[in-house]
């Protein structure tokens, strides 16, 4: 990432307002510096040469004592407005990270490592406090005051100021070579941390199916070895770290002292004055040390710093362009299907293949056929999940391409073998269904799905917290919720993805009498193995395996 990214001044805009009132602050800093360093070097001169008093000199220690309190309020002012905007950046970055992922649809969530993507979206963009409260700040003084002070000093003192511009570069050229040895090593940090947050999710996630096949406990070693390698690429980040000041300190102070030399042989030899000498030794070390600072704090950024070039490569990820056609109302229309094709990357064959039907209004239709013809991502097509490659999917005459696909899918209500389940109540899982629902809908939604009586059995009832992935209910509970989330939505056309897969008799008994009662005057279209549900449907129709359509179509 560059030092300023234009991708984040584009994705943020209050980063544009901080680099604009960051560059007023350095200028004033700038300003003060050469201030104060006159008023010494006037009130030292006059005191030894000149014998003045304090007394004569009350005008220049007040212009002294303001100069110092308007360094620290500028100071103070400089802080603030950096941790402000650190914040403020933080939370339009992570706003449009999550909001530009959901855009991107689940096909391209699935093929992301969900845990590098959570560590991304938290402590990733969280480590952004070090890039704009400490690195951006100090890159901007490193700008203004070697440029400001330095013309100072060579109007001062010729000599001294040829020495600083000779020596100052050499600070920027160390800093070049060291910081490509930093971002490697930050990067291979980053990727550590991320590599560690993926794995242990996956292990958690999966801890259940670990702890039944007895591989728990092995899971353990790999947590440890990957910790390890997590703290090694720490240690020597922190090493190169201290490395670096050190060899930038030594160079500062070396080329300091080289100005203090020589300005002091030039005052010997009666070549300037106590004044210009003093002027010049009190504004040498300000020169270097924006440019000291702007290499140490560009370590305490740099993890900020991969992250958010991580953040803005997925923000530049190009997602659909977003139609603007109103959606048409299922309810009124025939829902039809048009020889639609849907390819995954990756795979030789097409997931759907020339898929053809119609849903009539208010008519059920069931879809059946063997694992792999492409029922689940038929349902996915219809959500505006998958990118239909050929084809077309019809409201009358209206191409569901052509409409805004937020609108389109609040005409649609889907169950599927696994609704997703929010780590929150169970009252805010059915609420996904409809934003601003009232407890008395909701109630009355769970009613209707057969989920009242277990809720009202939980000792919090509907404020239950659930856990990751719906933990604490059952699988057909989670799916009565999902029902209740439906039956809440209220919308004309309703998608059934395997719903009662993986459930006993019992609890598919209950699950159907919930659907039957969602599925009345709706248009319905449902996927299903088990006849249980589709032997409610108006029309069954089966696909085919697309690897035997495809051999037909070639032969």
């Amino acid at each position: 990432m560059k030092p300023v990214d234009p991708r984040l001044l584009r994705q943020a805009k209050a980063a544009r307002a901080f680099i604009v009132t960051s560059i007023v602050l350095g200028v004033t800093t700038a300003g003060l510096i050469v201030v104060q360093a006159t008023l010494i070097a006037d009130l030292i001169s006059r005191t030894f040469i000149g014998g003045a008093t304090a007394r004569q000199q009350r005008a220049e220690l007040i212009g002294l004592g303001v100069v110092l309190v308007a360094r620290a309020v500028v100071t103070w002012v400089a802080e603030a407005v950096a941790y402000r905007s650190a914040a403020a950046v933080r939370s339009q970055l992570r706003r449009a990270f999550v909001g530009h992922a959901a855009d991107l649809g689940p096909a391209w969530l699935s093929q992301q490592p969900r845990g590098e993507l959570a560590v991304l979206a938290t402590r990733g963009l969280d480590a952004l406090d070090g890039y704009f409260a400490r690195y951006l700040p100090q890159l901007v003084l490193a700008c203004a005051v070697p440029i400001i002070v330095g013309a100072r000093i060579v109007a001062a003192d010729r000599t001294s100021g040829v020495i600083v511009a000779c020596t100052l570069p050499l600070i920027p050229v160390f800093m070049i070579l060291i910081g490509l040895g930093t971002r490697a090593q930050m990067d291979r940090q980053w990727r550590a941390i991320s590599r560690l947050g993926h794995h242990f999710v996956d292990v958690v996630a999966g801890l259940p199916t670990l702890k039944v096949f007895g591989r728990a406990l092995a899971q353990v070693s790999t947590v440890r070895n990957v910790s390890e390698d997590l703290r090694r690429a720490t240690v020597r980040s922190l090493r190169l770290a201290f490395l670096s000041s050190l060899v930038l300190e030594l160079i500062a102070s070396l080329s300091v002292a080289v100005v203090a030399v020589a300005i002091g042989l030039s005052l010997v030899g009666g070549g300037v004055s106590l004044r210009t000498a003093l002027i010049v030794l009190v504004l040498a070390p300000e020169v270097y040390l924006p440019l000291r600072r702007v290499g140490a704090a560009y370590h305490a950024s740099v993890e900020g710093v991969s992250a958010a070039a991580q953040a803005l490569d997925v923000l530049d990820v190009v997602a659909d362009s977003p139609a603007s056609g109103a959606a048409p109302d299922p309810s009124r229309a025939t829902l039809r299907i048009d020889g639609v094709r849907v390819s995954y990357e990756g795979r030789t064959e097409p997931a759907l293949y020339d898929v053809t039907l119609e849903v009539a209004p208010g008519e059920i239709v069931a879809v059946i056929g063997p694992s792999g013809c492409g029922k689940s991502t038929l349902i996915s097509a219809l959500l505006g999940f998958v990118r239909v490659d050929s084809g077309q999917i019809l409201v009358g005459d209206v191409n569901v391409a052509d409409v805004d696909p937020r609108a389109w899918r609040r005409q649609l209500a889907w169950v599927g073998q696994h609704p997703h389940m929010l780590t929150a109540s169970i009252a805010d899982n059915i609420r996904l269904g409809r934003a601003d629902a009232t407890d008395e809908q909701i109630r009355d939604a769970a009613r209707r799905a057969e989920a009242v009586e277990f809720i009202d059995a939980l000792p919090d009832g509907f404020d239950t917290l659930l856990g990751e992935h719906g933990v604490g209910l059952s699988v057909g509970q989670r799916q009565r919720v999902a029902i209740a989330r439906a039956f809440l939505r209220d919308a004309p056309l309703l998608l059934l993805d395997e719903p009662t897969a993986a459930l006993d008799t019992e609890s598919e008994a209950a699950i159907v009498r919930s659907l039957t009662s969602l599925m009345a005057g709706r248009s319905v279209l449902l996927t299903s193995h088990r006849p249980a549900l589709f032997t409610h449907a108006d029309r069954v129709i089966a696909l085919r395996s697309t690897r035997d359509l495809v051999d037909a179509a070639t032969t």
